[in-house]
């Protein structure tokens, strides 16, 4: 048997090993996570609904409905690194457990409110139990996927958010029903009941996750040699990256740049979910109206993620996928302020549920392909002397290149000009296509240009890195 057909049978086991591997772990966590998340979101928001019935009976002037509802973020600004810290510590399974079954037992407790005070104080511990449970789930996926496979299940996530809106609005308006049962208000009912499901949840979190990969029974041994294999290679990646301190990082202009146009979409997102119920109320419906009517946005909303989402990946654009949306939204928002027919208020309103979801779809493509690109200049500067063959001047991997353009690499190591042809100039070395995010080369591929998964590059919108044997490649940052 040639030395080519073993590398490729080799090749054809190691990706079936990652193909199973990942699909594993995907239905293990993925839709229990999801859920999880749902019903996070869910606890957040339902305030919006309790508001319909709860200010008037309570007598909150709009000022203090939105002091309760913004107090919620002070506590889990406060708390969120410490609320992660202790993950780290003490373990995903117990950990997020915790912040399940605390945040249900206060969501549910919301029903206790009977004054100005009450309202504050039990929004202030709410955002306090709930810090750290999103970017918690982050650092928690991290143990179990490969970098290149994190962005898919975050856009999962972010399905959530308006997905919980779609199921939640109406159920809420519905709830709002039972005023009278058992003595309690309409408003009452829905945050027990709104609130009940994350504590059984937050039960089932402490026995059914697992914290790490090593202790997955239900992983196969080969699955885990895999896995653990992937991720320590790109731990000795990030070791040997340059680290930013604090005061640089927050002090870095595309950071804060980044932070204020989150700051606007997210405040826009919001706005829409506490506000939006009284705004449809004020049409004249019902309650249960109210929360099917409040729900529309949300589910063109969903859709148009979905479809923006990919349409960015296909075009491999960020940027304007991510301005183009704001701008949607503001002009929308703007609009709807202006209009009182409530046919045209809610076709603007879903324009701009539309450009919100659209923008939360693509956005967190951008601070890695922002700081990588940052990264990318001083990477090839420090390294060029050192690279055998490499040109001194601009690195054609540099942040102007596009995936479009097509590289390749040489078997040195080296990065030359691209070749419309894809051969190699004079006596330089043979060159072959390096792998683009999402496709892998046929074995034919492999074996005619010699290709072996200790010397492939990788290509994307990134910066350049030596692997550990030598060979120049390029990070995914997309």
């Amino acid at each position: 048997m040639s030395l080519a057909t073993t590398s490729v049978a080799a090749d054809g086991a190691s990706s079936d090993i990652e193909t199973s591997t990942i699909r594993t772990i995907s239905w293990r966590l993925i839709p229990f996570l999801i859920l999880a998340y749902f019903f996070s979101y869910l606890d957040r928001v339902n305030l919006g609904f309790a508001a319909l019935t709860m200010n008037a009976e309570l007598k909150f002037t709009p000022l203090i409905f939105a002091w309760g509802a913004g107090i919620f973020f002070i506590g889990y600004f406060i708390f969120e690194v410490p609320s992660n810290l202790a993950l780290e510590r003490f373990g995903a399974s117990r950990w997020i457990a915790r912040i399940m079954v605390t945040w249900g037992i206060i969501s549910a407790a919301m029903a206790l409110v009977s004054g100005e005070l009450s309202f504050y104080v039990l929004r202030f511990l709410l955002g306090v139990a709930e810090a750290g449970f999103f970017p918690g789930i982050i650092l928690y996926l991290t143990y179990w996927y490969p970098a290149e496979y994190r962005a898919r299940f975050l856009a999962a996530f972010a399905i959530a958010v308006p997905v919980s809106t779609v199921i939640g609005a109406p159920i809420s308006g519905l709830l709002l029903g039972l005023d009278g049962m058992m003595g309690l208000k309409g408003w009452q009912w829905l945050f027990i009941l709104e609130g009940i499901p994350s504590v059984l949840l937050g039960i089932v979190t402490w026995f059914y996750l697992t914290d790490r990969p090593e202790k997955a029974d239900w992983l196969t041994p080969e699955q885990k040699a895999w896995l653990a294999a992937k991720l320590q290679a790109e731990i000795a990646t990030k070791q040997a990256a340059k680290h930013l301190t604090l005061g640089q990082a927050l002090s870095s202009p595309k950071v804060l740049m980044l932070s204020i146009v989150y700051f606007g979409f997210v405040g826009a997102l919001y706005g829409m979910q506490f506000w939006l119920p009284q705004i449809v109320k004020a049409f004249g419906l019902s309650n249960a109206q109210t929360g099917f009517v409040t729900a529309i946005p949300f589910l063109f909303g969903t859709i148009a993620m979905i479809l923006w989402a990919r349409h960015s990946d296909a075009t491999r654009e960020r940027v304007a996928h991510v301005g183009g949306p704001l701008l949607l939204t503001a002009v929308a928002l703007g609009a709807s302020s202006y209009i009182t027919d409530p046919v045209t208020t809610m076709v603007l309103l879903t324009i701009a549920a539309i450009g919100v979801f659209c923008t939360f779809a693509v956005f967190w493509t951008l601070p890695t392909a922002c700081t990588s690109r940052v990264l990318a200049g001083r990477i090839w500067s420090a390294g060029s002397r050192r690279l055998p063959g490499a040109r001194r001047r601009a690195c054609w991997c540099s942040p102007c290149c596009r995936l479009r353009r097509g590289f390749w690499c040489s078997s040195e190591g080296t990065i030359p000009r691209p070749s419309s042809a894809g051969q190699g100039r004079g006596n330089s070395p043979r060159r072959r296509p390096c792998e683009r995010r999402g496709h892998t080369p046929r074995p034919r591929e492999r074996a005619r240009g010699q290709w072996s998964s200790a010397s492939s590059a990788f290509v994307a919108m990134g910066p350049c890195v030596r692997r550990g044997d030598g060979k120049v490649g390029l990070l995914n940052s997309r």
